[in-house]
């Protein structure tokens, strides 16, 4: 897998077994020594990479111990501190951190729960755990910008300096999304206030508050909503392949009539899908090779916009179950069912070898 697809996995299975994961082992067992195993790529069997268990006598306290300590050329890389799974993770929580860090060489600690995943080093003060942690990925709902700089975290690609020298203003920034989400979600009374002030003549009053709480709110949404259906189609002009780069025959331009016919509405959550797959063939063949065409019964995901060349259905029709459709080596569609968008990632190498059987 590629290193997004295995973080879109293990999001998925976080998302599915969250909350059956209730103590702080099942957490270690079932979220967090796959992090280490599968999205860093350590070893966790082998105690030159990862060591359980870390203990380092620290002034008079004796014997206390770090959950885990990752190893790279025989120093302390990283240090993390496991709490019970949907637990609240804070700072407080995190002494034996603290300590740990001003004695070991290790300037990356992470606090987890095996769901969120908060990132510390020493920008403050040298030596010393900071107060706030530059980096928080959350796999309940992964922020794809900050992969980049997870994968520097990877044993394959651990680049240290240029984590530390990106930390200062991934901390701010993580910081003011964060604060823009809550806002977003739960506007507080200066926020409502600034808007109202651009919009609304009078004062601003108790009336005026409850009117436009509720309004800065339902508008915020409708803002992201209308950022991602610009992006989506942007994406899809980019790569929707130029006449002259398609060999579709008559028949298959009168088949296409006939599925474009009324009563077809193409959803986002069919573009989201199709984003997918299209990332995952885009490993075979060049992204514009990628098309789509819609239907009453299923959206297509073709080659070359050729429906003799079929990659992937989604069957998202029906209110219940949503399907994927893959293909064998005879064109025979075999469905997968999905209980999220992500869960395609888990058919990767079917949808990479429907792509190969056009190529052969």
């Amino acid at each position: 897998m590629e290193f997004e697809e295995k973080v879109s996995a293990l999001s998925s299975k976080v998302q599915k077994q969250r909350d059956m994961t209730q103590t702080e082992e099942a957490a270690k067992n079932a979220f967090v020594m796959p992090f280490i195993a599968t999205i860093l790529g350590y070893d966790i069997f082998d105690p030159r990479e990862v060591v359980p268990e870390f203990t380092a006598d620290v002034g008079m306290k004796k014997g206390e111990k770090v959950d885990y300590a990752i190893m790279l050329d025989n120093e302390v890389q990283m240090l993390i501190e496991c709490k019970k799974a949907n637990g609240e993770l804070r700072v407080e929580h995190a002494s034996q951190l603290y300590r740990y860090f001003s004695v070991t060489n290790a300037r990356i600690a992470v606090l987890t729960n095996g769901v969120e995943y908060q990132f510390y080093t020493d920008l403050e003060a040298p030596n010393r755990m900071d107060s706030k942690p530059f980096m928080v990925l959350d796999f309940g709902d992964v922020d794809e910008s900050l992969l980049p700089e997870l994968r520097k975290l990877t044993k394959a690609s651990f680049d240290l300096t240029s984590v530390i020298d990106a930390a200062e203003k991934l901390k701010y920034l993580g910081a003011i999304k964060r604060t823009l989400a809550d806002q977003f979600q739960e506007p507080e009374d200066e926020w409502v206030k600034f808007f109202a002030s651009r919009v609304y003549d009078k004062a601003f009053t108790k009336r005026a508050r409850e009117q436009f709480t509720p309004l800065v709110r339902e508008a915020a949404a409708a803002f992201l909503d209308d950022q991602v259906n610009v992006r989506l189609k942007k994406a899809l002009e980019s790569t929707r392949p130029q006449p002259e780069e398609t060999a579709v025959s008559s028949q298959e331009a009168a088949d296409e009539d006939l599925e474009r016919g009324t009563g077809i509405e193409t959803t986002l959550e069919e573009l989201e899908g199709y984003q997918v797959v299209k990332a995952i063939a885009c490993s075979e063949v060049k992204p514009q090779r990628i098309a789509h065409r819609d239907s009453k019964s299923y959206f297509a995901i073709l080659l070359d916009d050729n429906n003799r060349k079929p990659i992937a259905r989604l069957r998202f029709n029906a209110r219940s179950k949503k399907y994927l459709g893959t293909f064998d080596a005879d064109k025979n569609e075999i469905r997968h069912q999905l209980d999220s968008i992500d869960e395609i990632y888990l058919h990767a190498e079917e949808i990479r070898q429907s792509v190969r059987n056009y190529l052969a």
